[in-house]
């Protein structure tokens, strides 16, 4: 064999792989076996031994020799409609997740909080804990004003030109006024803290309502 033919050869059989590989993909997958019944659109029961033609739009059984169903057939579907299934399917596969984990917090909250009076003292503590630290800034603030009216007295003696007065009196003057700011500003937050911590337990409140409400007396 020359060179030439050796080379058409290979091509040859490369060609009928592919073609053979490709009818192998394009083939639909065997049938289950067993009978197939189904209602087609004009209200008729039909039975067959193959996948019935009129039903290629609805659900078919396949039936055991017993008569027992031995699984269904969905309908055959477009792209379209299979890409739409896919998309429903992923919706209701997180809607199941979202149900889950909802029903877990429910239970976490259940067994964090059985009354309100367990879940009225824990805000109680949460404020609490907040209120002193808010406390704690005060107190330095007030420090800060304090050493706010000494610098302001040696700044008296260079009232009329303040650029006289000492570097370091400028610059504690200046600290002071940085740290006033700092302290106030962190007071604020805490103070925006208060409020969010009322607000997760006021949403906590209404939801838990709602499950000691659906709970036996015997587990209240």
């Amino acid at each position: 064999m020359t060179m030439g033919n050796r080379v058409w050869t290979g091509v040859w059989v490369t060609m009928v792989a592919s073609i053979v590989a490709g009818a192998w993909a394009q083939t639909p997958p065997t049938p289950v076996s067993g009978v197939y019944t189904c209602i087609d659109g004009k209200g008729r029961k039909l039975t067959a031994d193959r996948p019935i033609p009129e039903c290629t739009d609805r659900e078919q059984k396949v039936l055991n020799p017993s008569g027992t169903v031995k699984t269904k057939v969905g309908p055959s579907l477009t792209a379209q409609e299979r890409a739409d299934q896919e998309v429903k399917e992923k919706r209701e596969i997180e809607e199941r997740s979202r149900t889950v984990d909802e029903r877990r917090r429910d239970r976490a909250l259940l067994i964090r909080y059985p009354n309100k009076t367990v879940h009225d003292q824990e805000r109680q503590e949460a404020v609490v804990q907040i209120g002193v630290v808010i406390q704690a800034a005060q107190r330095r603030l007030d420090e800060l004003a304090q050493q706010r009216i000494a610098i302001d007295e040696e700044m008296e003696f260079y009232k009329k030109d303040p650029n006289k007065a000492p570097a370091y009196v400028r610059r504690q003057q200046e600290e002071n006024a940085n740290s006033q700011v700092v302290q106030r500003r962190f007071i604020g937050e805490q103070e925006n803290e208060i409020k969010r911590v009322n607000a997760r337990f006021d949403d906590e409140l209404v939801r838990l309502r709602q499950l000691w409400t659906t709970m036996t007396p015997a587990a209240r």
